[in-house]
């Protein structure tokens, strides 16, 4: 399964007019993600018909409205509607920027299958009929396999309806944004764009500036006419699968203001919102640039400087001063993700009574590994009193789950700070003072071609296993605290020789010598065995004495909890700016259970969110007050960790 992020969008033919629909489009395939477009065709049929002088016949509604009706006669020239106009619009429209495109009516080789729609009851000379023979349905099947080939194979795929009777017969006409949302939720896609002519849903079909910003089910149908009702209808189906789902204008593709963007799971209550929506967008690892723009909106709602860096991380801020408190989270989570949701839990707690709201229950990926944390970050960022001298900085960087670590070295190298709190989660009663590190390893072991059945045969993979252990043997001898696991295998052979390949993980204590490890990993090795070491990231601990600790200490007292203080077999960003950063405090600190950490059962109570939120917010003031507000020795304190030594 690819690893890039899956964008359904629908454009109707109409809005193939537009051509700078073709560069959002290429724009976001430019971003690393595999893109699915799903093309109308109201305007190419008509063009079509127009172009061959046949009149496009239409059925009338009992409602009054009219629909084109689609006998099996007909079919075959809505089908050459869209691949002789529609779909040529796109590959010329695609192929003009650059991109490899695939294009094809979803019926081919049964791409996508559907049912046929029950008799459709209309209004004719004045008196109501039914009529059996039209061709409308349903999109259902997916052959999900061979579209993923092609999704791997092209820069954008294209389909349009009809689909494939999954009972024979002729083509089955089917509504383009409900193919659409059927095939984000058949194929688990990340983001589904339903691109139309306005800014998303107006509330006033008069005023463009109208948008719509937020929907929930059942809540936007008040507002569509026409057309637009299917479009609701289909972002409410696509809140089914794993999607975040916005109706976007043709020029609005890429700023939300433009949106309206529609949620699966309602917040219990307003103070649960960020957290609730953040966990709502998917940003798996890579996939981080639809969450930071929306935060980036966010936070410019409430007068704060937010925006991009250039490594993609969000950056958000408050303060002019020359010193920094940093709040660095990290906004992508593991694969996979799944469908969110609040459910109300058990409330056993006088604690949880809060706001009546304490026992919901939000679950979903990344509502621990960190978006709680995130969100608490920003959260009291909005509301926090940024004392003069001081800047109050959160910064959500990307990859962190991936052995690059792209955002975090990017703060590391370009946002300076007095002092540190990691977003990771520890438990509101819990701050985290270190993490072990990260000795990772790819190990080769390489053996001459020949037959298994041979005499006294050594594999590849034999030899690998071997040197695996001897190498897990020698960095164990030398560090025995560490933890050690293989994460990855794979094989390949060539005309004289057969490799098997590992990676080797291995989580180090603080004190760990990482160049002895490495000695002790190269010795280990036998003959024919190469090691490439992918990442040697030391471990950190500080101590609970800096005013950073302390501060954390009188935020859990003022809360009324008695503390646990941590060192995590993990790794975290903190490891990353304790490469170079020298003498700065840092802790971690987030809602939320570690043990559910990369799980299925990922969730969090909103009363544990509201809990460790207080405790944030009194530590960052106890901070400011501990430092001196902007005094001299108190900010040189902080800067250099004098008294974390």
């Amino acid at each position: 399964m690819s690893g890039r992020p899956l964008y359904v969008i629908k454009v109707g033919s109409s809005t193939l007019l537009h051509p700078q629909v073709f560069d959002e489009i290429a724009a976001v395939r430019r971003r690393g993600a595999r893109v699915l477009l799903v093309a109308g065709g109201a305007e190419g049929i008509e063009r079509h018909y127009r172009s061959i002088g046949r009149a496009m016949p239409e059925l009338t509604l009992r409602n009054g409205d009219t629909v084109r009706y689609c006998p099996p006669a007909e079919m075959p020239h809505i089908v050459a509607a869209y691949q002789q106009v529609t779909l040529p619009m796109v590959e010329a429209g695609l192929t003009a920027l650059g991109l490899a495109v695939f294009t094809a009516v979803a019926a081919h080789g049964g791409l996508v299958t559907g049912v046929v729609n029950r008799p459709l009851r209309v209004m004719a000379d004045g008196r109501s009929k039914v009529i059996r023979d039209h061709r409308a349905g349903t999109a259902e099947g997916v052959d999900t396999e061979r579209l993923t080939t092609l999704l791997d194979a092209y820069d954008v795929v294209c389909l349009s309806p009809p689909v494939r009777d999954a009972a024979g017969g002729s083509e089955l006409n089917v509504d383009a944004d409900v193919l659409a949302a059927t095939l984000a939720n058949a194929l688990g896609a990340d983001h589904l764009r339903l691109v139309t002519g306005t800014a998303g849903i107006l509330t006033d079909p008069a005023d463009p500036g109208s948008t719509l910003r937020d929907a929930f089910p059942g809540t936007a149908a008040q507002y569509a006419g026409g057309r637009m009702k299917q479009k609701v209808r289909a972002a409410e189906l696509g809140l089914r699968g794993t999607a975040d789902v916005a109706v976007t204008g043709p020029h609005t593709m890429a700023d939300p203001d433009g949106w309206t963007r529609f949620w699966a799971a309602e917040e219990p209550a307003a103070d649960l919102a960020l957290l609730s929506r953040t966990v709502q967008i998917p940003s798996t690892s890579y996939d981080e640039h639809e969450l930071v723009d929306y935060l980036v909106h966010w936070c410019r709602q409430r007068e704060l400087r937010a925006w991009r860096d250039e490594a993609g991380n969000l950056v958000a801020e408050r303060g002019t001063g020359p010193r920094t408190l940093l709040l660095l989270g990290h906004l992508d989570t593991v694969p996979f993700t799944w469908p969110v949701r609040w459910e109300s839990g058990a409330a056993d707690d006088a604690d949880t009574a809060d706001a009546g709201t304490g026992d919901a229950v939000l679950h979903g990926r990344g509502s621990v590994d960190a978006k709680a944390s995130m969100a608490a970050f920003l959260d009291v960022l909005a509301d926090a009193t940024v004392p003069e001298g001081w800047r109050l900085r959160v910064v959500g960087a990307v990859e962190e789950e991936v052995s690059s670590s792209k955002g975090a070295f990017h703060v590391r190298d370009h946002y300076p700070a007095d002092a540190v709190v990691v977003g990771e989660p520890s438990g509101s009663a819990a701050l985290t003072l270190g993490y072990f590190g990260l000795f990772k390893l790819r190990v080769t072991a390489t053996v001459r071609s020949g037959h298994s059945a041979g005499f006294q045969a050594r594999s590849a993979p034999d030899h690998l296993i071997e040197s695996l252990e001897a190498i897990r043997a020698a960095v164990l001898k030398e560090a025995d605290d560490a933890l050690s696991a293989v994460i990855d295998v794979s094989c390949s052979a060539d005309a004289g020789s057969q490799s098997a390949t590992a990676i080797l993980n291995f989580r180090v204590p603080p004190a760990a010598d990482l160049d002895a490890l490495r000695t002790r990993a190269l010795d280990a090795a036998g003959e024919d065995v190469r090691i490439e070491f992918l990442r040697a990231t030391p471990g950190f601990t500080g101590p609970r004495s800096t005013p950073l600790a302390r501060a954390f200490s009188r935020g859990f007292g003022r809360s009324g909890i008695r503390p646990r203080f941590l060192l995590k077999k993990g790794t975290s960003d903190m490891n990353t700016l304790a490469t170079t950063w020298r003498g700065v405090p840092m802790v971690a600190y987030g809602p939320g259970d570690s043990a559910l950490d990369h799980t299925e059962h990922e969730h969090i109570d909103a009363a544990e969110y509201r809990r460790a939120r207080t405790v944030l917010h009194e530590a960052v003031t106890g901070f400011f007050a501990l430092s001196g507000a902007g005094a001299d020795d108190g900010g040189r304190a902080a800067r250099t960790g004098e008294e974390a030594a």
